[in-house]
Formats: C-alpha cells, sequence, structure tokens
C-alpha cells in the first residue's frame, strides 16, 4: 500500500457487513413494501376513478348494483389493502424519524397499526356487505 492510499475503514460490524443490513436491521423492506403499494395504487386509480364515475349519477339502488359486482369488489377490495398498507408504512416512518421519546413513539407505532387495521376492516366489511346485497 502506498503513503497516498489510506485504508478505508468503517463504522460497521462485521456481522453487520456480512448481513448488509442498517442501524434498523430490516435493510430497505419497508422502503421497497412503500414503493410496491404506491405502484398498485397507481395501477387501481384509474378504475377506481371509473367506478366512482359510474355511480356519481346513480341513486341508492343503482350504486348498489355497480358496488355489488364482483370485479368492481375485487377492484376496491385491492385498493383499499394497499391504501391502508401504504398508510400505515409512511406513518410509521414519520413517526420513527420525529418521534424522539421511545415510550411515545411505541405507542405512536401500535396506535398507527390498530388505526390502519380498522380502516381496512371497515372498509372491507362495507365491500362485502354491498357485494352480497345484504
Amino acid at each position: 500500500m502506498s503513503a497516498s492510499e489510506t485504508p478505508k475503514r468503517s463504522m460497521r460490524t462485521p456481522l453487520g457487513r456480512v448481513r448488509n443490513l442498517g442501524a434498523a436491521h430490516s435493510g430497505t423492506s419497508d422502503f421497497w413494501r412503500q414503493r410496491m403499494t404506491g405502484v398498485a395504487m397507481t395501477l387501481l386509480i384509474l378504475p377506481v376513478l371509473v367506478v366512482v364515475m359510474m355511480t356519481l349519477g346513480s341513486n341508492q339502488a343503482g350504486a348498489k348494483v355497480i358496488l355489488g359486482s364482483l370485479p368492481v369488489a375485487v377492484i376496491l377490495l385491492l385498493f383499499i389493502f394497499a391504501s391502508a398498507w401504504h398508510m400505515k408504512i409512511g406513518m410509521q416512518v414519520v413517526i420513527e424519524d420525529y418521534v424522539h421519546n421511545e415510550k411515545v413513539k411505541l405507542a405512536s407505532v401500535m396506535l398507527n397499526n390498530f388505526f390502519a387495521i380498522a380502516v381496512a376492516l371497515a372498509s372491507t366489511y362495507a365491500i362485502f356487505k354491498l357485494s352480497s346485497g345484504v
């Protein structure tokens, strides 16, 4: 090694370098999940907008017929799941970055998870109720 070359020093442990994980020990999985849900929502937004446009001039019975069909129910359910998951991941990142008190952070992440699940379940229940004709 010449005098002009300095060895590249890393602050990471050997095990961390082997596993290629950051300080959170989760790599970039949340990053990619958020990107995938974003792509899913982008692909599903046009069919969802078409469904909304179809229901605009309808009365309640007409909207129930449109929203009760199987293809529409599947599209709406996929959009709901992608949106709820995307929302959960995004809020969790904000909480982890900006809430510094560990107890408040833990409580906030738990509430965020429960809220995302509640939104997804309530929306899913509504779609199933409409599509089953009850």
